[in-house]
């Protein structure tokens, strides 16, 4: 194969023989490995062949001029990516609620531990001593 960055230019007749061979039951993969292309490439131009016909095995990459296909609305898929999505966002919350319950009880304790050494060390108060007559 050539190097990286410099894509292979292939003719027509070459792809459509190795796209007829494929037709016929070869398997994608050694066909490949014999002409010495990728599977990827292979399956690029079977792809092509079937939905252009000869014309689409030297099509350029990128976006094609006219009008645009528009994406359907909410499919299966979208609902279902929305679902995820919603999942995600609640497992996150559930997390900040944890670490929030795990701050408030640390300092609870913190208090706690404060509020014993002094009631421990001081004498009563005088509101718990009798008051004198």
């Amino acid at each position: 194969m050539a190097g990286r960055g410099k894509k292979r230019q292939f003719p027509t007749a070459y792809k459509i023989k190795a796209i007829k061979r494929v037709e016929r039951g070869e398997g994608v993969l050694p066909v490949a490995r014999e002409l010495g292309i990728s599977r990827k490439s292979l399956h690029d131009w079977v792809k092509a062949w079937k939905a252009y016909g000869p014309d689409g095995l030297n099509r350029k990459p990128g976006p094609k001029p006219g009008p645009r296909k528009l994406k359907q609305l909410a499919t299966y898929d979208d609902k279902r990516s929305a679902l995820v999505r919603a999942n995600a966002r609640i497992a996150e919350l559930e997390r900040l609620v944890g670490r929030q319950q795990m701050d408030l009880d640390f300092f609870r304790n913190a208090l706690r531990a404060l509020e014993r050494p002094a009631a421990q060390g001081k004498p009563a108060s005088a509101s718990s001593k009798s008051s004198k007559p």
